[in-house]
């Protein structure tokens, strides 16, 4: 449980900064006060979790052969296909609120910060195991 919650705030984090990072990568709050604010983005970051760990895991398995053949480049486009499908799913969801990702290229760029910030958020945060 500590797991989820600890992967769902460094979720959120890396939201959060691939909103102000990446211009096309927007977060559409449920009422404009800062905790509506602040929930839609917990909410974001429970849907992209639960996306990342079933669908992205199953279209990362499929597409194994094609990753070997790009050098992993392929990684990419699924990373910004999950982060576009993310965006369409919360605001069906969230009934005209969550993520909005413009284009492709914003999807592209966005996945990449995303990756990149909740990586380095995962080192700082996470616990050493085995130490």
């Amino acid at each position: 449980m500590k797991s989820l919650l600890l992967s769902t705030v460094i979720n959120a984090i890396a939201l959060w900064l691939t909103t102000v990072m990446v211009t096309g990568v927007h977060i559409i709050p449920a009422n404009q006060q800062s905790l509506g604010y602040v929930f839609t983005l917990a909410f974001v970051a429970l849907v992209f979790g639960l996306v990342n760990g079933t669908i992205g895991r199953v279209l990362r398995f499929l597409a194994f052969p094609i990753y070997v053949l790009t050098l992993g480049l392929m990684a990419l486009v699924v990373n910004a296909l999950l982060l576009m499908f993310v965006g369409w799913l919360t605001q069906v969801l969230g009934f005209g609120y969550g993520l909005q990702v413009d284009t492709f290229g914003a999807g592209f760029w966005g996945a990449i910060v995303l990756s990149i910030v909740s990586w380095l958020l995962g080192l700082l945060l996470r616990p050493a195991r085995g130490l």
